[in-house]
């Protein structure tokens, strides 16, 4: 049965109530105590939503943080239609990351749930698929207007510029560096711009 709007305004404060504490205390230190106090809910409210208790509310607090990693990208994510815009979604992607160094709701939510189960793995599918094809997206638009060469798979490169950043943001959390993201970046954005060059 869909949610009213009153309810789904409370669910979603339960939610953005759950990852602020996750970003201050760590998953670990959460309490489902915790969290009703922080956005005045009650038990029986809480266990309205989220019927399973706390795995239930982490799987929607990573649900929230995936579709705010690409929120945050906006709107350059969706509009990669020349290399400045490209250079403006690496900008915002670097600063992203440095900002939110190893605190990451996101990654903290999946890994309290128990790593690789189906929940995690559709969370996680689900980013990702988003993610690449609006990287698949700028790609065909640049090889319409001459800027990448056409022979290109636009969904596997999208899918190699995926892949190394979040190998970058793996490093970025587990040593607090952020070269190796740096470094994804523009090797992914400097394949494709040189592209055009190589297919003449």
């Amino acid at each position: 049965m869909p949610l009213t709007r009153k309810g789904a305004e409370t669910r979603q404060r339960i939610v953005e109530g759950a990852a602020e504490q996750i970003r201050e205390q760590g998953v670990f230190a959460v309490r489902l105590e915790d969290v009703m106090a922080r956005t005045a809910t009650s038990k029986s409210q809480l266990f309205h939503y989220f019927p399973g208790g706390k795995d239930d509310l982490l799987l929607a607090v990573a649900r929230h943080e995936a579709s705010r990693a690409l929120e945050d990208q906006q709107p350059e994510l969706g509009s990669l239609t020349s290399w400045a815009a490209w250079d403006r979604w690496r900008d915002k992607v670097l600063a992203r990351y440095r900002t939110q160094g190893s605190d990451c709701p996101l990654h903290t939510a999946l890994a309290q749930l128990g790593g690789a189960t189906a929940a995690t793995r559709t969370v996680a599918g689900e980013l990702l698929d988003r993610w690449q094809r609006q990287l698949a997206a700028g790609i065909r638009h640049m090889q319409a207007d001459g800027g990448i060469a056409p022979g290109l798979d636009a969904d596997r490169e999208a899918a190699a510029l995926l892949a190394g950043i979040q190998g970058g943001v793996l490093i970025l959390m587990t040593t607090g560096a952020s070269a190796h993201l740096e470094a994804a970046l523009d090797s992914g954005i400097g394949h494709l711009r040189a592209s055009i060059r190589q297919d003449r």
